[in-house]
């Protein structure tokens, strides 16, 4: 788990430096977008291998997604986030790639927030989705949530996923909470 944290520390790091000198300092290759996760949804003839989520991609690794045959991308963090690209929505339409923000406040996310992803995700369940958010924080929680409430998945499997990624916070684990006791 350690050895996990510090090289999350480490590609931040150059996420956040290459941000700021305008290069690509993770790679090509789609598994070098900072907390990258590709996800098996369903069975093998729904969603396997059609989900993957991941903190917020650099300008650099767009053409990857879209090479890699993503056909939506799914945004969860705020325009103002440190590592948020500038005109993300027209980058991935000139690649060819439906582009959807859902707006989710770190501190205050919402039941309609969670409601809405739901819905994209039912609308969209035969295409290949990248969802993300500045850290893959607020997406891990969402599809931790999604996998049970929608895909039948149980608690420990989706549990397993969400963890790769972080253990969630005391507002995070609230939100998560009251989600499950609605559904």
């Amino acid at each position: 788990m350690k050895n996990n944290r510090l090289t999350s520390i480490l590609n931040f790091g150059k996420l956040s430096i290459g941000n700021i000198l305008k290069i690509n300092l993770m790679g090509e290759q789609i598994e070098n977008i900072y907390n990258f996760l590709q996800l098996s949804v369903g069975g093998a003839s729904t969603w396997q291998n059609r989900i993957a989520t991941a903190g917020q991609p650099t300008l650099a690794q767009y053409p990857t997604i879209a090479t890699a045959g993503y056909q939506l991308v799914i945004n969860l963090a705020l325009k103002e986030s440190m590592n948020a690209i500038d005109n993300e929505a027209a980058i991935a339409t000139n690649l060819g790639i439906q582009y959807i923000h859902i707006p989710v406040l770190w501190e205050t996310p919402t039941i309609e927030n969670f409601q809405e992803f739901a819905q994209v995700m039912n609308t969209n369940l035969e295409r290949k989705i990248f969802i993300h958010c500045a850290a893959n924080m607020r997406v891990s929680a969402f599809m931790y949530l999604y996998r049970q409430i929608h895909q039948g998945v149980d608690e420990a499997t989706a549990r397993q996923d969400l963890v790769k990624i972080w253990t969630p916070n005391e507002v995070w684990q609230i939100y998560i909470d009251r989600i499950l006791a609605v559904h």
